[in-house]
C-alpha cells in the first residue's frame, strides 16, 4: 500500500508496505534524482523541538481584543496577527521560496486533500517532509482537506467513518477519514496541522449542522487518537453554521479536548457579509486567550481587520494570488485593474508608496503590457505585489497593537499596509 496505518496509542509510527517508517522517513531522507542518484541540493531547514510554550501574547492594548503574538513553530517563530500565503499544491503560485522571503512571508499554507492525489504522501515524505520538498525552511500549516472534500458537493458521501469521494485526477473511489487525514498530514510533516472535519453550506437545515457539530466533535477526538508526531502542533476546528448557540457549543467541546491552537471554520460559504462578521464576533471570544485563534480561508483586507479586532491571530486567503493573476492589485491609494486602457501609457510604478521589487522596477504601462500580451512574467509581479501589500499590512496591524494605537486598528487597509511600509524601513518587525 502507498500509504500506513497511524498507529495505535502509543504504539509505533506508521509503517510503509516495505516496513519504512514514514515518520522517520518524511525528517531524514532526501530526495534523490533518479538520473543521477544523488541527493539534489537542498535548503537547509532549521528545525527545533516544540516548547510546551508554543503562544505568547505580547500586547494586547485596552479596549480592544485584538492582540499581538508569536506562535513558536520546530521551523521559527510567527509574529501574529499573520497572513498565511496559499501554496496549494506545495507552491505559492508563480513565487519561489526566496521571493516569499523578500514578500515578508514567515509561515505558508499547503492542502493536504491536493497533496493526497498528486504527488502523494510517500514521495513528499522521502524528499524530507513538504519543507524538504518546496525548499521552503520556515513554517508550514497543512489543512486537513476536509473543505475541498466537502465543496465536492454531489461527488462526496459523508459518513460517521469519514468522506467517500472520487479522485478528480482518475476518478478513483476514496475515502479520507480523521485517520487518514493525520496519516498524510504527518507524512507531509508540516508544522501545523488540522483536524478533519464537516464544512457544510450557507444556508444549512438546523438539524442537519446539530448532527454535523456532533460528527465533527467525534472526528476530533478520533483524530487526537491518530495523530502520531510530536513535532506537529493539532488544531481543532470550530463548527456550527451560522447558529451562535451551535458554535458555541462546538467552541466549547473543542476545547474541551485540550488542543494547542484553534480555528474557526465553516464560514465564507455564501453568507452576506454582515453574518460572516457576526459569527466571527461571537465565536472568537469562545476560544482561550492563550492559545492562536486561526480564521480559516478568510479573506478580504477589510475581512482580515475585522477579524483582528475580534482577537483573531491567524488568517489564510487566495485572494491575494488568485486577484493578481487576473489583473487586481491593492495599492495604497485603492484597487487597481491593470488591464484598463487608462495605464496603456502610464509611466508611474504602480504604487509609489510601495518599496516591493515590482513597485521600484516597472511601470504601469509595462505591466498592462504584459498583462495584454499575456506573458508569464506578470503573473510573477503582480503576486509579489499583491503579497507584499497584504503581509505589509499585518506588519502595520502588529506595529499599532505594539504602541497601544488602538484607533489605528479601525484604519483603512490602505493606512495600515503605508504604517506596515514605514515599520520595515525602520527596520522593526
Amino acid at each position: 500500500m502507498l500509504y500506513p496505518r497511524c498507529r495505535e496509542p502509543g504504539g509505533p509510527a506508521p509503517i510503509l508496505s516495505d516496513g519504512r517508517q514514514l515518520v522517520k522517513l518524511a525528517r531524514t531522507r532526501p530526495l534523490v534524482d533518479p538520473r543521477r542518484r544523488r541527493p539534489l541540493p537542498s535548503v537547509t531547514v532549521r528545525s527545533r523541538p516544540l516548547s510546551d510554550a508554543v503562544f505568547r501574547v505580547t500586547a494586547s492594548p485596552e479596549g480592544t481584543p485584538a492582540r499581538r503574538g508569536v506562535l513558536t513553530t520546530p521551523h521559527g517563530d510567527v509574529n501574529t496577527p499573520a497572513f498565511m500565503s496559499v501554496g496549494t499544491k506545495a507552491t505559492v503560485k508563480t513565487m519561489a521560496p526566496t521571493e516569499l522571503r523578500s514578500c515578508g512571508a514567515e509561515i505558508v499554507l499547503a492542502n493536504t486533500y491536493h497533496l493526497f492525489l498528486r504527488p502523494g504522501p510517500e514521495l513528499i515524505a522521502a524528499a524530507g517532509g513538504l519543507h524538504g520538498f518546496m525548499a521552503w525552511d520556515g513554517p508550514v500549516l497543512t489543512d486537513s482537506g476536509g473543505f475541498q472534500v466537502f465543496s465536492l458537493a454531489d461527488a462526496r458521501k459523508i459518513t460517521e467513518e469519514g468522506a467517500e469521494f472520487r479522485s478528480a485526477i482518475d476518478g478513483t473511489k476514496l475515502m479520507l477519514s480523521p485517520e487518514k487525514a493525520m496519516e498524510v498530514q504527518n507524512a507531509l510533516g508540516a508544522d501545523v496541522i488540522m483536524a478533519f472535519d464537516e464544512c457544510i453550506p450557507h444556508p444549512s437545515d438546523r438539524a442537519y449542522v446539530e448532527e454535523s457539530v456532533e460528527r465533527t466533535l467525534r472526528w476530533a477526538a478520533r483524530c487526537i487518537t491518530a495523530h502520531a508526531r510530536d513535532d506537529q502542533l493539532l488544531f481543532g476546528i470550530v463548527q456550527g453554521g451560522m447558529y451562535e448557540d451551535l458554535r458555541r457549543v462546538s467552541a466549547e467541546r473543542t476545547v474541551a479536548l485540550g488542543f494547542p491552537g484553534y480555528a474557526i471554520g465553516g464560514l465564507g460559504v455564501g453568507e452576506e457579509k454582515p453574518l460572516l462578521y457576526d459569527m466571527v464576533a461571537h465565536t472568537a471570544p469562545l476560544l482561550p486567550a492563550d492559545s492562536p485563534r486561526y480564521l480559516m480561508g478568510i479573506g478580504t483586507p477589510e475581512d482580515i481587520l475585522h477579524a483582528v479586532r475580534c482577537g483573531v491571530d491567524m488568517f489564510d486567503c487566495v485572494l491575494p494570488t488568485r486577484n493578481a493573476r487576473h489583473g487586481f492589485l491593492w495599492t495604497s491609494t485603492g484597487p487597481v485593474r491593470i488591464r484598463n486602457a487608462q495605464y496603456r501609457e502610464d509611466l508611474a510604478p504602480l504604487d509609489a508608496a510601495c518599496d516591493c521589487s515590482t513597485c521600484t522596477r516597472f511601470s504601469r504601462a509595462y505591466l498592462r503590457h504584459l498583462y495584454v500580451e499575456q506573458e508569464g512574467l506578470v503573473a510573477r509581479l503582480l503576486t509579489h505585489h499583491n503579497l507584499y501589500f497584504y503581509l505589509s499590512m499585518m506588519v502595520g496591524v502588529r506595529d499599532a497593537l505594539r504602541a497601544g494605537d488602538v484607533a489605528a486598528l479601525s484604519s483603512s487597509a490602505e493606512d495600515l499596509f503605508l504604517r506596515g511600509v514605514a515599520t520595515q524601513q525602520d527596520g522593526r518587525p
